[in-house]
């Protein structure tokens, strides 16, 4: 399996995962010559894509997605009611309306070697979800996770995420910062509510609850540039796993802050 942050923050978002012969995105909240960027970072190109997957239609996730789709013909597959808004925002430009897949919030796919299972999340956008993505056929399970906008960890969630090898997980926003800060009121409630944002330390307390002894990396994604900064995420979550039966030296764990403007490092095993 592989994984590559490309970029993740409320700015915009893109990952790649995969295998040797199955390639896909999560989301693509940034313009195509960033994509296309950091998928040369690891000896790809957008012709190397068998599929985008979309979380939600929030123009952070959507934001080049029309553009890259349409240069090269690359199928997308999102919830209906994503789909629908994606279509509805105005952002995807005039494409090949058959390059549209729709797919269950709670279902499972194959593409390639490639099982992708989505699973709904609490957020305040249309049938926002995330995914699991497992080696088809691999009898070691490998598993790539990722998680980001939810509103809150419901027991449902967690147990859905369980069993990763490698996840990405929000770590949206501080709370002090966020109260403290320039935001209207109204946009302070939302991003804190259940339909929002996870905050660090219910980022930290997620994933401690995911935490098992095959993880090989943690990134904390979706940062907000405003209420947050890469240092205070990760001491937070560090802090929050304190106390985990699994090691408490976070560099087993891989803890990382995946960066808004630069690809990750790509993960394979």
């Amino acid at each position: 399996m592989k994984l590559m942050n490309i970029a993740s923050g409320s700015s915009g978002n893109c990952s790649m995962v995969g295998t040797d012969q199955t390639t896909v995105l999560v989301d693509t909240g940034i313009s195509m010559k960033r994509i296309e960027a950091g998928l040369t970072t690891c000896g790809l190109t957008p012709r190397d894509l068998d599929g985008i997957f979309i979380t939600h239609e929030h123009a952070d996730h959507i934001h080049g997605l029309g553009v890259i789709s349409r240069k090269y013909n690359i199928p997308i597959y999102g919830t209906m009611g994503t789909l629908d808004g994606a279509l509805k925002s105005g952002k995807l430009g005039t494409f090949d309306f058959n390059l549209l897949h729709g797919i269950s919030a709670n279902g499972t796919m194959t593409i390639g070697d490639l099982k992708i299972t989505s699973h709904s999340i609490s957020h305040d956008a249309a049938d926002p979800v995330c995914y699991k993505f497992e080696e088809a056929g691999d009898e070691k399970e490998k598993v790539v996770t990722v998680a980001t906008d939810i509103g809150y960890a419901s027991e449902d969630l967690i147990d859905f995420l369980q069993g990763a090898d490698a996840m990405l997980i929000e770590a949206n926003h501080d709370v002090r910062m966020l109260e403290a800060g320039p935001y209207p009121f109204y946009l302070k409630q939302r991003i804190l509510g259940d339909h929002g944002h996870l905050s660090n330390e219910a980022s930290g307390r997620m994933i401690k609850s995911l935490l098992n002894d095959h993880i090989k990396m943690i990134q904390l994604g979706h940062l907000s540039k405003e209420n947050n900064f890469k240092e205070l995420a990760f001491e937070t979550v560090k802090q929050e796993l304190d106390g985990n039966e699994f090691s408490n030296d976070v560099r087993d764990f891989n803890l990382c802050v995946a960066s808004r403007l630069e690809p990750s490092d790509l993960l394979e095993f």
